[in-house]
C-alpha cells in the first residue's frame, strides 16, 4: 500500500478508525481530502469515503498455478472464466472461489473484464489472496492444464451429468464457468474433460454466472471434505 485518502468530512466510524490505525502503524501515507477531491480521484461510483493506492498485482503464470494446484497432500482447484464480461460477476466469483478454498483464478485478457476497480470492490478483498493468472484465451489454457494433469470440468445447463455426480471433484481440478447469456464457447466446451450441469428445480433454465460459480465452488469444496 502506498497511500490512503480519507474524506475529511466523513463521520467517524469504527472501520475508518481501523483504517487510520493500520495505515499509521504500517507507515503508509495518510491524507484527509475534500469530498470533491475524493470523488474526482475515485474510479468507482461509491468510494465510501476511502481510496487506497497500492502496488499493481503480479499475475501468476499458468504453469506455476498448475504446480500450486498439485502441490501438498491435498489437491487444489482453480476457477477458469470464459469471457465473463460483468465486473461484478467476476468479483463475486473471486470472492466465492476464495471462500470455498480455490487456489486461484484464470482470466482471459481478450473479450472479458480483467481486474478493474469494480472487480476489486466486488471481490471484497479476495484479489489479495487468490493467485490470478491472465491468459490470451480460455481454450488454450485448458489444453495447458490438461497437459499438467489437471482435470477440467465445464459448467453448462445442458451438461449430461449433475455436478455432484462428477467423479473427479476431489482431484486437481479446473472449474470452467462460461460467459453471461452465451455460456461456454463451443471450442472451450469441447476441451473440457467433463461438462456438468447444476441441478435446477424451478421454471428458470439457468443461473447468473456469479451464482452458478458460488454453487459450483461449494460443491467442489464439499466433495473434498
Amino acid at each position: 500500500m502506498r497511500e490512503v485518502l480519507i474524506e475529511e468530512q466523513r463521520d467517524p466510524s469504527p472501520i475508518l478508525e481501523e483504517i487510520v490505525e493500520l495505515a499509521t502503524t504500517s507507515g503508509v501515507t495518510l491524507r484527509f481530502v475534500s469530498s470533491q477531491e475524493l470523488s474526482e480521484r475515485s474510479r468507482t461510483e461509491v468510494p465510501q469515503g476511502v481510496i487506497a493506492y497500492a502496488r499493481g498485482l503480479e499475475p501468476t503464470s499458468l504453469e506455476d498455478l498448475a504446480d500450486m494446484v498439485k502441490a501438498g497432500g491435498s489437491p487444489g482447484f482453480v476457477v477458469v472464466l470464459d469471457k465473463v464480461s460483468d465486473p461484478h460477476n467476476i468479483g463475486a466469483i473471486m470472492r466465492s472461489a476464495l471462500s470455498f478454498g480455490a487456489t486461484g483464478i484464470v482470466l482471459p485478457t481478450h473479450g472479458a473484464s480483467c481486474v478493474t476497480p469494480t472487480v476489486a470492490k466486488a471481490a471484497a478483498g479476495a484479489i489479495e489472496h487468490l493467485e490470478i493468472t491472465l491468459v490470451p484465451g480460455t481454450a488454450g489454457a485448458l489444453v495447458e492444464l490438461r497437459r499438467a494433469s489437471i482435470w477440467t470440468v465445464g459448467l453448462d445447463a445442458s451438461g449430461p451429468i449433475d455436478l455432484e455426480e462428477c467423479a473427479v471433484l476431489a482431484e486437481p481440478l479446473a472449474l470452467v464457468i462460461g460467459s453471461e447469456g452465451r455460456g461456454l464457447a463451443p471450442l472451450v466446451q469441447s476441451r473440457c474433460d467433463v461438462v456438468a450441469r447444476i441441478a435446477l428445480f424451478g421454471p428458470l433454465a439457468s443461473l447468473n454466472a456469479a451464482t452458478a460459480g458460488a454453487i459450483a465452488c461449494y460443491v467442489v469444496s464439499k466433495a473434498r471434505q
